[in-house]
């Protein structure tokens, strides 16, 4: 099989063969659930309730325990979620020296203190075979019942945020990774540099941002939902697929979120910026009475904030209306564009 996620269609099948009948288990496996929650006390409890996720880190090698960290915590964060406790398993390539695992130690450790996470355990391993570390975490953390965001809660007619640019994540690590290639096909020093810098500037996490679309307009936020691998466009089909609806959106408004150093990058590689790796931006499917003060509370806050389209029935598909006015269907994403790339390099 190729690089990247499994299709949607294999990976729904196969979930719908495991056994489902704890009652316990508030939010279960889906395509587009990125996360569990779970009732850990039932009627005796306080209505907390406990979420969990688990993400590895396969295609970055450059500060990837603060990857590790951020795409965990994303994922909370979209269900109204704290993130609180981490386990972290590290499988490190045979070339890896002493300073190489102090420094990743040290990056997941100065990152969980800066989101209020504590690391309480996991497993760390010299692995043969390997070309560069990968690093998979579970991320546990708690969320109220009033403050939980269901992932299959997008309604139609609901309005389509996005909050922040595209693509972050995969544009950072292409600048990373693919700087010789950039170069030798004409990305210039400056636009690299730029891209490089998108991991602190404006950075993948989109914790602040989850925040403040439930602190502004609290359960009238029906879903949040961080595009990752698959860009822009297969987080849009999940948030929709998650909720079984349709959707509408509009090809400028897409066009518009693409960061010019993406498109810069993309354009050299011969690479959609729309299918590429996209944490650092934010899905939310807001009441349409309430999509206006959401998106201000982004803005006053200095995250750019795009109106995609709105939620539509089920019956209606997935669609794209292009600039002239004419509908289509929404692109589809088989794998990731960074996968792509790695593949064919």
């Amino acid at each position: 099989m190729r690089l990247g996620k499994l299709p949607p269609a294999l990976l729904a099948s196969l979930l719908a063969n495991l056994p489902q009948d704890d009652p316990r288990v508030v939010v279960g496996p889906g395509v587009g659930a990125d996360a569990a929650v779970i009732d850990v006390l039932g009627a005796a409890g306080d209505g907390r309730l406990l979420v969990a996720k688990s993400d590895p880190i396969t295609f970055a090698t450059d500060r990837i325990g603060w990857y590790t960290v951020h795409v965990n915590a994303n994922d909370l964060a979209c269900l109204g979620a704290t993130p609180r406790w981490l386990l972290a398993t590290a499988l490190l390539p045979e070339q890896w020296e002493e300073a190489d695992v102090r420094g990743l130690f040290a990056d997941l450790g100065t990152t969980c203190a800066a989101l209020g996470i504590t690391l309480v355990g996991g497993h760390t391993e010299i692995t043969g075979g390997l070309d560069r570390p990968i690093v998979s975490a579970c991320l546990l953390g708690e969320v109220t019942r009033e403050r939980l965001v269901r992932p299959g809660g997008a309604r139609p007619g609901d309005t389509i945020l996005l909050a922040g640019g595209v693509a972050i994540e995969g544009c950072a690590v292409l600048a990373h990774e693919a700087g010789a290639t950039l170069a030798a096909r004409g990305v210039s020093s400056a636009v690299q540099r730029r891209a490089r810098a998108f991991l602190d500037e404006p950075g993948i996490s989109v914790v602040p941002a989850a925040k403040l679309a439930l602190d502004t307009a609290g359960q009238h936020v029906h879903a949040l939902h961080d595009p990752t691998e698959g860009g822009l466009l297969t987080g849009l089909a999940e948030l929709a697929v998650a909720a079984d609806t349709g959707l509408e959106v509009h090809e400028e408004a897409l066009d518009a979120a693409v960061l010019p150093e993406c498109r810069d990058i993309c354009t050299a590689l011969a690479l959609d910026p729309l299918g590429l790796l996209a944490s650092g931006a934010l899905l939310a499917a807001v009441a349409p009475a309430h999509a206006d003060r959401v998106a201000a509370a982004w803005r006053d806050a200095g995250v750019p904030v795009f109106r995609l389209g709105h939620i539509a029935a089920a019956t209606a598909g997935l669609q794209l209306r292009s600039r002239e006015g004419a509908s289509r269907p929404l692109p589809t994403i088989d794998r990731d564009e960074i996968a792509r790339y790695f593949e064919e390099a």
